[in-house]
């Protein structure tokens, strides 16, 4: 890593180069973006985990740029086109699209017209006429006919002249600049229905005949608009005004009204359509989909932060029912822990004998088990088996709609048979649905996130960006929750700052063959868990019934004996020190300062012991469907309705209100202000009330609004 890195990261990022510097020797020496952001604070002046992510990220980035930086030196050298200045060029470069169009004119190629007219030696008079210096072109052109060299003409040697001009043109990198410029401030996005693709192509139709400025396209337009056109539907082009570029590309290179300018101008004509122009064009789209990936990623990231913290029932006696009404409801009941005590299968919707031996099994099952909560999937037939539930049951038990995008994938994987080898897919699905309920992150963790159906296109986005930044976001939640060691899946411990598949394994089987972790520093037995691992995971571990209740806490052990100085100096020890905000908000941290520990830290801790272990995310509250509002058909244009938002886009927010298929607010019915970006007013698994709009039953679509006044509606 070198300083110059470091300023660039700096200046992008608005952060003290020493920020920057310490923050990337930290990770180059293995520590993880939630161990840095919880627990190094004083070294990186309190960046949090996205400041820490950005310079992660941008260090790779330049990383990059530098093995393409070394590569291209290398192919300059052996091709013996290396020289100082040139050199210098290439390392003074801060992008790839400079790096590259320094590298053009240089790069081994195929051969071109402009290289055959090269090898007829017409090169010179390219030169002449590319002067500007009032040459008559065709008097010129006269000594380089030439038949033994294919030059039969003056007409041949002038169009093989111009083709070596417009090549040169094409690989200038001021005039590539300029134009790149251009296209990215005036090109304009077009699509066409492909013809006889009408009725293969009817979710594209809003496209057959789109055309919008690119600097105003949202990054779902465009994902859309290249699914379109993968799939044979639609053409897709960016490119602008022809006249204008042509206008640009004359100013940089025409230099006069002769004869000769007449031919350069030709030549850039000719260098824009079948060069410049496609070349820009390809690039263009290539920058528009990263950014496009881009956006949809982060959207998706958020949407699955928002989903993994959502509010936890807890450890309580579940009752989880996965509905088919035409098959069979599979139901499971589970321990406080999750485990799996008892499964059958009722038929609630199959004639009165069998519904009333459903219900009968309902109420047993519900009293046998002492079941605290049911957890009812919001699949086909969910609402109907709602009512069922909530007839058998009393008002003590909640009755909860889960959703259970995933559960099916998890239920096929091979973590679902690891956990449950004796039994089938529904059995599976319905313990996720009921898992869910009790711990949303502690079970959808064993799910891949792009299944859990909250993203914007995420199966058309580079897919090894996207899973790594849900990744990132996945650890990142897991981290600021905290996993209780003793109770932890193998996949729960996998994102655990430190740790990954095989360490967590590695405590898993310790576990088995132990028993429960008394302590963390019992940690450090664990078989490959050395050093640097454990003081990478251990604050964030938990252990519930450790004698040591800093144990139990997001305390880390390096931090252990600055809180019993901070206990003696009180008079006191540690157990009574903790919760006792009284001498907590009296102790003068200072006086605890040191070369190890900061005032961020030592703020950390105090409010750490004032609530040990305490969880990030919201009390669970119970959320109830309207009543009699089941289908799609049953909803009328003014219906105000309880929903739970599902998923948040670009464009707006989905809303489930009970009916199988989720409304749209559209972004411009989110708040009775203008709203940028959706995610500053909703969040996923947000509960609000929402306004019916509009009911398009022929494509089942529902128009909502969030607004006060929503307009529209009578």
């Amino acid at each position: 890593m070198t300083e110059p890195r470091f300023l660039i990261i700096a200046r992008e990022l608005d952060l003290k180069i020493d920020q920057v510097r310490l923050t990337a020797l930290l990770l180059a020496e293995g520590a993880t973006v939630p161990f840095i952001a919880r627990y190094r604070k004083e070294v990186t002046g309190s960046l949090d985990e996205v400041a820490i992510t950005a310079i992660h990220d941008r260090l790779e980035q330049l990383e990059q740029l530098d093995k393409r930086r070394t590569a291209i030196l290398k192919s300059l050298d052996e091709h013996g086109h290396l020289n100082d200045a040139l050199e210098a060029t290439v390392r003074a470069a801060t992008s790839l699209s400079e790096l590259e169009d320094i590298y053009l004119p240089y790069r081994p190629k195929r051969r071109t017209r402009a290289t055959m007219a090269r090898e007829k030696g017409l090169a010179p008079l390219a030169d002449i006429l590319f002067a500007q210096k009032g040459s008559e072109p065709r008097a010129e052109a006269l000594p380089f006919v030439d038949d033994a060299k294919g030059v039969e003409s003056i007409d041949d040697a002038l169009s093989g002249a111009r083709d070596i001009i417009s090549e040169r043109v094409s690989e200038d990198q001021s005039v590539r600049g300029s134009l790149r410029l251009f296209f990215v401030k005036r090109s304009v996005v077009r699509s066409k229905l492909i013809p006889g693709q009408e009725e293969k192509g009817q979710k594209f139709r809003d496209y057959f005949a789109w055309e919008e400025p690119l600097s105003k396209a949202p990054s779902h337009r465009i994902l859309a608009l290249r699914r379109g056109e993968n799939e044979g539907i639609l053409t897709f082009r960016i490119e602008p005004p022809e006249s204008e570029a042509l206008a640009l590309l004359e100013t940089r290179v025409v230099r006069g009204t002769g004869a000769d300018c007449d031919e350069v101008r030709e030549a850039a004509h000719d260098s824009y359509r079948r060069l410049l122009g496609p070349s820009l064009e390809t690039e263009i789209r290539v920058q528009s989909k990263h950014a496009a990936d881009a956006e949809a990623i982060r959207v998706f990231a958020e949407n699955v932060r928002q989903l993994l913290l959502a509010a936890p029932l807890g450890q309580k006696r579940v009752m989880a029912i996965d509905p088919g009404f035409r098959t069979g409801c599979k139901l499971v009941c589970l321990d406080p822990q999750g485990k799996l005590l008892f499964t059958d299968t009722v038929y609630p919707g199959q004639g009165q004998a069998k519904s009333d031996e459903a219900q009968r099994k309902l109420a047993e099952f519900v009293e046998h088990y002492d079941i605290e909560a049911v957890a009812i999937g919001n699949g086909t037939g969910g609402r109907e088996l709602e009512a069922v539930v909530r007839s058998v049951v009393s008002a003590s038990v909640d009755v909860v709609m889960v959703n259970e995008s995933g559960a099916s994938v998890y239920s096929a994987s091979p973590i679902a048979r690891e956990e449950f080898p004796d039994h089938d897919l529904t059995v599976r699905g319905a313990v996720s649905i009921g898992r869910r309920l009790m711990d949303p992150l502690a079970e959808l963790v064993k799910i891949d996130p792009k299944s859990i159906g909250v993203g914007q296109y995420q199966h058309d986005v580079d897919q090894v960006a996207l899973k790594g930044r849900l990744d990132g976001v996945v650890a990142s939640c897991v981290n600021s929750v905290g996993v209780e060691v003793n109770t932890a899946s193998k996949q729960l411990l996998t994102y655990v700052s430190g740790l990954g598949p095989q360490l967590a394994q590695s405590i898993v089987d310790y576990r088995d063959e132990n028993g429960p972790f008394r302590t963390r520093l019992q940690l450090k037995k664990v078989p490959r868990l050395g050093p640097k691992a454990f003081e990478q995971c251990a604050g964030f571990l938990r252990i519930r019934d450790a004698a040591n209740p800093l144990d139990r806490s997001g305390v880390h052990p390096e931090s252990y004996a600055v809180v019993k100085r901070m206990a003696g100096a009180l008079t006191s020890n540690v157990q009574e020190l903790i919760s006792d905000h009284g001498k907590l908000d009296g102790l003068d941290l200072t006086q605890f300062v040191s070369d190890q520990i900061g005032l961020p830290t030592l703020t950390d801790i105090r409010d750490e012991l004032k609530k040990p272990g305490r969880d990030p995310r919201p009390e669970f509250e119970a959320f109830h469907y309207a009543s009699g509002i089941d289908k799609i058909t049953d909803l009328k244009p003014g219906m105000k309705l309880p929903g739970i938002i599902t998923n948040v886009t670009n464009f707006g927010a989905f809303v489930d209100i009970g009916v199988h298929q989720d409304g749209l607010v559209h972004i411009s019915q989110l708040a009775d202000r203008y709203v940028r970006d959706p995610n500053d007013v909703v969040k996923v698994q947000q509960q609000v009330t929402v306004t019916v709009m509009e009911v398009d039953l022929a494509r089942s679509r529902i128009a909502l609004s969030l607004r006060q006044t929503p307009e529209g509606v009578d």
